[in-house]
């Protein structure tokens, strides 16, 4: 197949290069033989002259230098096909020697047939090794490999390489070139005739691409999934590449429907009555008026602030005419699991989109269709990458005034990171979550239940999809790590303290400010004495 798609790569350079160098010939003969105007024919001498002989010598030979001149520019055109020629020779002979053991894969040139089906065949089964149509059981939740999302601007990354940027334009060009690549190859699936509907086909362009996720298992391949506007809204087409170290192949091409997917957001709750004021307003905004396919379920543990806390949920319902919420309350300690396994196992109608969210989290319309695209029942489950900001008033102190909530919502190393160690926010629906067990209830207070709930999903067939999103932010806010915490639960929620407070530069800025501005004072004496 490869050999086949290569020569058929191959073959319409060479022709073209031989009907230019054809057409050159003609031009130049005709160019030759063309009489020229009144003003410009040669001199030729007369007949009678006494140098006629000379004469058309002299213009023979300048004829035939010309000849000779095009003569050698065809050789050299000759040659650099031959050399190109040359080139593809040797680039089959690399991928025989790329494919020795797998499947006994020999490109032998006598049997043409027999190393093309040896070739697909290992390439089909590439596909089946990765992770595409169905997830592997994995021993820790190390040993998944993360996607990374993008969109026609921007990269949004784990591994940061050199530039150190979580969101970047791809300074690599090996990565810039792949993704270009991908997307063309989508858009040329997308827009190949089906044989099947007569109406005229929608042209696709690479504008309508929305965003898209790709990792490498490093033994097998890239897989690619990419999202495209719909024919409605609400609609989108999916494409689904994989490259198994070679050429990019078709895996799936669908439309998805989710003008009808319901996502129930789920937020555990205690006190915090201010932050739950601030979270409303984003839910107002997003999930009510931009997306409108959402229900809100809050479980609510004690009675302190309770009222406050549900005056604010009833004047949102009243005012946005939004009607799609649960209030659950629990007498008992705050536990996030409990209260989340709770929420989950309420919901009585059919099978729902769950999105465990926390009352400091701020979303977007585009992370929810994200979160709908991410999951499907019995296959995936979704486990985004929020974006967790520092502290404002360390990364602003420099300024008069922070800036609103939403100027400080940008993805920059100086402003945040990727909370990569959480995996509280994640999306999957209730079915699969009730058929894995559910959170563990014997954990309680803060931190440990969402981490054991990922590791079943980890040791189970689902395919978990781990990626940072644009449209999931962590608003910080300052952490209290209670007494009550065991000694594991402790340390971890002094590590994510730590971490939330501002990047190792701008905390080192706060650890050497005296000695900086001692350093201030010295250079403005010196520059006063000379």
């Amino acid at each position: 197949m490869m050999l086949r798609r290569g020569f058929i790569l191959f073959l319409p350079r060479l022709v073209g290069l031989l009907v230019v160098a054809c057409c050159s010939v003609s031009i130049v003969y005709m160019l030759a033989c063309t009489p020229k105007g009144d003003n410009q024919q040669l001199a030729l001498p007369r007949v009678h002259s006494p140098t006629v002989k000379e004469g058309y010598e002299a213009i023979l030979q300048e004829r035939e230098e010309q000849h000779r001149n095009y003569i050698i520019s065809l050789k050299k055109q000759i040659a650099q096909l031959k050399a190109e020629l040359q080139g593809r020779t040797e680039q089959l002979k690399n991928m025989q020697n790329q494919y020795p053991d797998p499947l006994d894969i020999q490109l032998d040139h006598s049997k043409p047939e027999k190393a093309q089906a040896n070739l697909l065949a290992f390439l089909h089964s590439q596909v089946d090794k990765a992770e595409v149509h169905s997830g592997v059981k994995l021993s820790t939740e190390y040993a998944a490999v993360p996607f990374e999302s993008f969109t026609l601007q921007k990269v949004y990354q784990l591994e940061t390489g050199l530039t150190r940027h979580p969101e970047e334009k791809p300074v690599r060009k090996d990565k810039r070139d792949e993704l270009i690549e991908v997307i063309e190859l989508a858009v040329g699936s997308l827009n190949k005739p089906d044989g099947v509907s007569k109406a005229k086909p929608r042209l696709y362009t690479a504008s309508d691409f929305v965003e898209g996720i790709y990792r490498t298992e490093k033994n097998k391949g890239t897989l690619y999934e990419l999202t495209f506007k719909g024919d409605a809204k609400h609609q989108f087409k999916k494409i689904v590449l994989f490259r198994p170290f070679g050429p990019v192949m078709k895996v799936k091409n669908e439309n998805v429907n989710m003008a009808d997917t319901l996502i129930n957001v789920i937020v555990p709750l205690a006190k915090r009555a201010s932050k739950f004021r601030q979270f409303m307003q984003n839910f107002r905004e997003t999930g009510i008026q931009q997306d409108g396919r959402i229900h809100l379920t809050v479980v609510y543990f004690g009675k302190e602030q309770m009222n406050e806390v549900k005056s604010i949920l009833e004047n949102t319902s009243k005012s946005a005419n939004f009607k799609n919420f649960t209030f659950i309350q629990l007498n008992e300690e705050f536990s996030r699991g409990k209260g989340l396994d709770v929420g989950a196992r309420f919901w009585k109608g059919n099978n729902v989109v769950l999105f465990f969210c926390d009352v400091d989290i701020y979303f977007t319309a585009e992370f929810l269709n994200s979160c709908r695209l991410n999951t499907q029942p019995g296959k995936k489950v979704f486990y985004p990458v929020l974006f967790s900001q520092y502290n404002p008033s360390i990364i602003y102190g420099h300024h008069d005034s922070i800036p609103s909530l939403e100027q400080q919502l940008i993805i920059k190393k100086e402003t945040g990171f990727w909370r990569d160690f959480g995996f509280g926010m994640t999306c999957q629906y209730r079915s699969d979550f009730i058929n894995i067990g559910g959170f563990d209830l014997d954990i309680k207070g803060w931190g440990g239940e969402d981490v054991h709930l990922y590791r079943k999903y980890l040791h189970s067939n689902l395919m978990v999809i781990r990626t940072p999103v644009r449209g999931l932010f962590h608003l910080w806010h300052e952490k209290q790590c209670l007494d009550e915490l065991t000694p594991e639960q402790y340390k971890m929620c002094m590590q994510s303290k730590a971490m939330n407070e501002a990047s190792h530069g701008q905390l080192g800025m706060l650890v050497f400010k005296q000695e900086i501005e001692t350093h201030l004072q010295k250079q403005k004496l010196s520059s006063k004495k000379t």
